[in-house]
């Protein structure tokens, strides 16, 4: 190999890295997004046949497929609205206050990031049945809140770490109320932690399956629905949600980053 083709394979050598692992990670969508324009010969759609878009026309043309979306959206909603308040009032308890335990209530937020969701899905099992509860929405919805509440604390609390507190000092020295504070200069400083944690909750409770499956009952959301739809003849619709989702992701995340992009850019304007 030339001399300066080595020199340029090895300035480049981390950024040839991460495109090639960016793409290992991006093809199985690829995959999902070509399949979802397939008209398959049979009940699987694993192999290519022939070009359509009778499933974009109608993506709720599986029986029960629609409805199982719409419970996942619900589960994953509320779960994340009940997981940001706890997980934010946890995360600035734990960064702004001293108190006994505190230590050891840090240690243990992480458990439920390290333990395996099996362990997790039993135990709440276990609970569930100890205390009577009919299994279905609420005990999903409770243990999806509960998983989801270590991944919110973790985000929400790196951004409070690394806000400056003169900030809110100055606001005070301003003669603003702790409510005033809280509102026009603690939560907007917060607030991209805030929003990725909520965002990684959302994701993560409406993808689980282990859990829900350990305690849905006889209720079905997406992703069991798709686990049992991959037993007799997977849809190509699963395929379309599944490209949706994806596809709206990623128009969150780009709209995320270019208004970031323009605010920073209108603070160095100034």
């Amino acid at each position: 190999m030339p001399r300066h083709a080595t020199n340029w394979l090895k300035r480049n050598l981390v950024v040839i890295a991460g495109l090639l692992t960016l793409a290992y990670l991006i093809l199985p969508n690829i995959v999902v997004m070509v399949f979802s324009f397939n008209k398959p010969a049979g009940r699987f759609n694993y192999a290519w046949r022939e070009f359509s878009t009778d499933a974009w026309r109608d993506p709720c043309g599986v029986a029960d497929l629609c409805g199982s979306l719409t419970l996942s959206l619900q589960i994953a909603l509320w779960a994340t609205i009940g997981a940001t308040v706890l997980g934010g009032m946890i995360a600035f308890a734990l960064v702004r206050y001293r108190f006994r335990a505190r230590g050891t209530i840090n240690s243990l937020i992480f458990l439920p990031m390290a333990m395996p969701e099996v362990v997790m899905a039993a135990s709440l099992l276990t609970l569930f049945l100890n205390m009577g509860a009919q299994l279905g929405f609420w005990t999903i919805l409770i243990a999806h809140t509960m998983f989801c509440l270590s991944f919110v604390v973790v985000a929400v609390k790196a951004r409070v770490m690394s806000m400056d507190p003169r900030l809110e000092e100055a606001a005070r020295d301003l003669y603003a109320g702790p409510v005033q504070t809280f509102l026009r200069v603690t939560l907007p400083i917060a607030a991209p932690g805030i929003a990725a944690g909520a965002m990684l909750a959302f994701a993560l409770s409406f993808d689980d399956f282990i859990i829900t499956n350990f305690n849905s009952g006889s209720t079905v959301t997406f992703p069991m629905f798709v686990w049992g739809s991959a037993q007799r003849g997977t849809p190509v619709q699963i395929n379309v949600i599944g490209t949706a989702m994806f596809a709206l992701a990623v128009l969150i995340v780009a709209g995320a980053q270019i208004v970031t992009d323009r605010r920073r850019k209108r603070a160095l304007s100034q």
